[in-house]
């Protein structure tokens, strides 16, 4: 990557433009910055999830995770770059899968609610689902790699596993469940 930063203040984006790793300089509303903002963002998030109580396997993925997300930001600001690799959206899947198979079938639609952690987990899976708009809008204009869009879409898959895992994790040994969207429509049509 590009060189560290030994200043923070820099002046130099006071004119609205940002300076991308390899040195050129772009609107500070272009597409690429929206997609390194989404990403930063996102990875934002999960640094206050981790102050949640949860599962150590939970955390230790989660920490990777974020990890990844630097890797894939630091890809986005150097335009041509690749520094995320097919294997962190392959390790993705696995926690899916491990993750996935320790739940009850989904019989209803859930809210994005619960524990404090499973509702921030909730908020880091529509932060990478925007995220991911924004690399989708940014690969149409510039060309991209495949593995930063299939990471954040897998990524929010996994976030919407973890707020579930996270509802029923408990310190106490009492158990939790998810919170279920009560549809009076649907709740017609069972009475029927």
């Amino acid at each position: 990557m590009g060189n560290r930063l030994t200043q923070i203040a820099t002046r130099t984006g006071d004119n609205g433009t940002t300076g991308l790793g390899d040195n050129t300089r772009v609107s500070k509303n272009s597409l690429r910055v929206h997609a390194m903002g989404d990403v930063d963002e996102l990875n934002s998030n999960l640094g206050v999830l981790l102050c949640e109580a949860m599962p150590e396997s939970v955390r230790s993925l989660l920490v990777e995770i974020q990890h990844q997300l630097f890797n894939l930001g630091g890809e986005l600001s150097i335009p041509g770059f690749e520094l995320l690799k097919a294997d962190a959206v392959l390790a993705l899947d696995e926690a899916l899968e491990v993750h996935n198979a320790a739940l009850p079938k989904l019989q209803e639609f859930i809210l994005p609610a619960g524990t404090r952690a499973a509702s921030l987990a909730h908020v880091c899976r529509t932060v990478a689902r925007r995220a991911e708009r924004a690399v989708v809008a940014l690969g149409a204009q510039d060309a991209l790699k495949d593995t930063p869009r299939q990471y954040l879409n897998r990524l929010s898959d996994l976030m919407f596993v973890l707020a579930r895992v996270l509802n029923r994790y408990r310190t106490d040994g009492s158990t939790g469940d998810d919170v279920y969207w009560h549809s009076e429509k649907l709740a017609r049509d069972q009475a029927q």
